[in-house]
């Protein structure tokens, strides 16, 4: 009964603690307040993928381009490679337009996780909250519409943020082949829906 107790007691313990604690991050000071993205910065620029984005059991391929159009706003289009539109969005500093979606997905909970996790890819500043180290790189928690953040970077640039809700990871930004500025390489993954998104710069 005691050893019951006692690994009760452990149990919620552990599953109180905060996601920076339970992941081994070491808190230290902030040497500066705002973290930068710089991978869909440059308004000369059309940035283009070819795309796989699985969602709920259906799996779509095409381009997806996103393009610049002035401080803190933004175009992304998903488009079959002979360019009829899959969907299309606008982010300008807060707001968020729907231009085009399939009527296939144009489902409210599906649209607003397109919005979160697209207005985090293309996100160029965000103040930081908390500095912590994990395996000799710095890790910054910002806040992105009232959700956690976690920023693990290399050289001053991301390769990994993972969006934490309820001290657990809910969905995880991947940033690879990084080169001038560019990922030519990046993966959203979501932990608990049948919904991710594989982009490889062409």
């Amino acid at each position: 009964m005691r050893f019951l107790l006692i690994s009760l007691v452990l149990v919620l313990c552990v599953s109180c603690a905060s996601y920076p604690k339970k992941n081994g991050y070491t808190a230290i000071d902030l040497t500066t307040r705002t973290i930068t993205n710089p991978y869909f910065s440059d308004s000369d620029k059309d940035y283009v993928y070819k795309a796989n984005i699985a969602a709920f059991g259906k799996s779509f391929g095409g381009l997806f381009i996103v393009k610049k159009l002035g401080k803190n706003q933004h175009r992304i289009a998903f488009t079959t490679e002979l360019g009829n539109k899959i969907f299309d969005f606008t982010f300008k500093d807060n707001d968020f337009k729907v231009n085009h979606i399939l009527k296939e997905l144009d489902k409210k909970i599906l649209v607003n996780i397109l919005k979160n996790d697209f207005r985090v890819l293309v996100k160029e500043n965000s103040v930081i909250e908390k500095a912590f180290l994990l395996d000799g790189n710095t890790v910054y928690q910002t806040d992105i519409e009232g959700k956690n953040y976690f920023y693990s970077m290399d050289e001053d640039q991301p390769y990994k943020i993972i969006k934490v809700k309820n001290e657990r990871p809910q969905v995880e930004f991947l940033f690879s082949e990084i080169n001038d500025d560019l990922a030519k390489a990046i993966q959203i993954n979501h932990e608990n829906l049948r919904l991710s998104i594989r982009l490889k710069s062409i």
